[in-house]
């Protein structure tokens, strides 16, 4: 077994430099390549600690061995939750998760979540996480107009695959969030691919999103910098990525995402959002530690799908030109 490393040592120590979802220069944004030249591949999880996590969630998850991420989804499918009056599905942004990937050298693995709570549930899960030896690293919104309200909080770990699944169990066990603790769902009658007129929309952003039952959602990671905390690499499916996520009718659609910003970028992305009538309804961090800072920026958008498309596109042609 590993010995567990402090956040604290691998933030003094270890950071180094140099899918489904895309990357910045993948969808046309930003440079091709990261600043520096000293990749380290990040190791791989090994099969006997892949099921570790599963064997401490109850829950099969997905392996990205590009990213050498293992991520298991949490969606809050206990809750029903309507915006403006209008009830919308919980792919729309209502589904948590939890990741794990080894540190770059190799000596240890960080966890990252992001939770889906009630307010009632915020403080019990603070203090369960605590006991666990896992830190909160960001609370906040990422809607206006919802009901019930909701809120979202980011927890990290480091140590051992298998010690931090155990923990991090033991941790939402007694929340909705735990999989046992989730009800099943019945397949929706029509999905995203029969709502929206999905080519169209991919003209518009210039990708491919993912139907996932009634809503459609696209995923872009950043490739123009190598982000790192805690001593590993942060990807894409560990957290660092914007994203769109479309609801509703094709004229009269919902859109909710996540935009990944450095700080140079967060007034021109705020500019293009509001320039396509998107609210902005949330600027935050979501880790601590990490090198370059990103700050992560939450919209909300309604009307006709194709309209909001323009909007997130134009967002996302601000990220990658004040980098350098």
């Amino acid at each position: 077994m590993n010995k567990k490393i402090s956040r604290r040592d691998a933030l003094s120590g270890m950071l180094v430099t140099g899918a489904s979802v895309l990357s910045l220069n993948q969808a046309g944004v930003g440079a091709a390549t990261p600043e520096g030249s000293a990749w380290a591949k990040t190791p791989a999880l090994t099969q006997a600690e892949i099921t570790a996590i599963e064997t401490a969630l109850g829950k099969k998850g997905k392996y990205v061995e590009a990213e050498n991420v293992y991520t298991v989804p949490l969606p809050r499918n206990d809750l029903k939750i309507s915006i403006k009056g209008e009830s919308v599905p919980i792919s729309f942004g209502f589904g948590g998760w939890v990741s794990v990937k080894k540190t770059m050298n190799g000596k240890s693995a960080v966890l990252m979540s992001d939770t889906v709570l009630l307010q009632e549930e915020v403080n019990p899960l603070i203090s369960a996480a605590q006991a666990n030896g896992l830190e909160v690293s960001a609370i906040h919104n990422h809607f206006f107009y919802e009901q019930p309200r909701i809120f979202y909080m980011h927890l990290h770990g480091m140590g051992d695959v298998a010690t931090l699944a155990k923990n991090y169990a033991a941790a939402i066990k007694n929340n909705k969030l735990f999989p046992a603790n989730q009800p099943s769902v019945n397949a929706p009658t029509r999905t995203a691919k029969e709502i929206f007129d999905l080519p169209a929309l991919d003209n518009i952003v210039g990708m491919t999103g993912t139907v996932n039952g009634t809503s459609y959602k696209y995923t872009v990671g950043r490739s123009d910098k190598i982000i790192t905390a805690m001593g590993a690499e942060i990807t894409a499916n560990i957290g660092l990525n914007s994203w769109a996520a479309f609801a509703g009718k094709p004229d009269a659609a919902h859109v909710a995402g996540d935009m990944a910003m450095l700080e140079p970028e967060v007034n021109s992305v705020i500019r293009a959002l509001r320039q396509n009538d998107l609210e902005v309804v949330a600027v935050h961090h979501h880790m601590l530690g990490d090198t370059p800072k990103i700050i992560f920026l939450h919209y909300y958008g309604r009307g006709p799908a194709a309209k909001l498309a323009t909007g997130f596109r134009a967002a996302l042609d601000e990220l990658g030109k004040r980098t350098r």
